[in-house]
């Protein structure tokens, strides 16, 4: 059993230790959550300026920019952490040269999902299309639903709903049919060879005065367009604004069917002369 002597000596050798390990790292301690709690508040503030600066860009999507925003404040806190390690004697050099080579492996697995997401920030960068717009890409076609980092949803003309991803748009042509404002209907209309060209084009003309949705300016264009062989193919352009184009070129269709026949004015059926010989 040791006598108390021993045992003051050995709890003086424990306080020695203790106070040389508290003065050794004691200073390495306070420094590195100094350093914590600065590279908190540059992070913190960072995000907030960097979605304060592309808040003013009007070309930014809400989306994109916390997407940068989250991106700069996980960067300052990386390196945060590499100042801490370095301020307890760690071989920083080594460490980055793992988390590259980490970056690096999980890049290469996940190369399809990171195209997705380039292709989502280049989207929403440069605003192709927006929630509502009814679109053609990709080989698909529908009504805009939600556009995301990675997929973007859509709903076709009968309700079916498409996830489709962004690396697939971005790679194709996109036809926005809701861009713009107005939209022209295009109409080809066939009459006999027998009928009043110029008759057939002016109840045109008169159909499409008389429907309040059309534009007249620029104005109703009805012309002959080809004489094909089996009728004279008038073509019709009409402009209204872009929700009508369905409406007016249903009510036109059905107008001009009713009112030629009316007028008496046909809509020739494919026809052949068939001439038979006798031996």
């Amino acid at each position: 059993m040791d006598s108390p002597t021993q045992i003051s000596q050995q709890l003086q050798e424990i306080i020695d230790q203790v106070i040389g390990v508290a003065t050794t790292y004691g200073l390495n301690v306070l420094g590195a959550i100094a350093i914590l709690i600065f590279g908190w508040m540059i992070a913190g503030w960072a995000k907030r300026a960097t979605a304060n600066a592309l808040g003013r860009i009007k070309a930014v999507d809400a989306m994109l920019s916390s997407f940068f925003s989250s991106l700069v404040k996980y960067i300052v806190l990386a390196f945060t952490v590499v100042a801490v390690l370095n301020r307890f004697g760690v071989e920083t050099t080594s460490f980055v040269a793992v988390i590259g080579a980490a970056g690096l492996a999980i890049g290469l697995a996940l190369q399809g999902t990171l195209s997705n997401v380039a292709a989502g920030v280049m989207l929403l960068l440069f605003r192709p299309f927006k929630v509502g717009d009814f679109i053609e890409g990709g080989g698909l076609s529908g009504t805009i639903k939600e556009a995301s980092l990675f997929t973007t949803k859509m709903a076709t003309g009968d309700n079916i709903h498409i996830v489709v991803p962004n690396s697939q748009l971005w790679g194709t042509a996109i036809r926005n049919f809701s861009h713009h404002p107005t939209r022209r209907v295009d109409l080809s209309i066939g009459i006999g060879y027998g009928d009043d060209i110029d008759k057939a084009m002016d109840v045109i003309k008169r159909i499409a005065a008389e429907d309040t949705r059309i534009h007249t300016d620029p104005a109703p264009f009805v012309e002959v367009a080809n004489l094909g062989d089996n009728a004279v193919e008038l073509v019709v352009r009409v402009w209204a604004d872009n929700g009508d184009y369905w409406g007016v070129k249903f009510a036109m269709t059905k107008a001009i069917k009713q009112t030629f026949d009316k007028e008496g004015i046909s809509f020739p059926f494919p026809q052949r002369d068939v001439h038979i010989h006798q031996a």
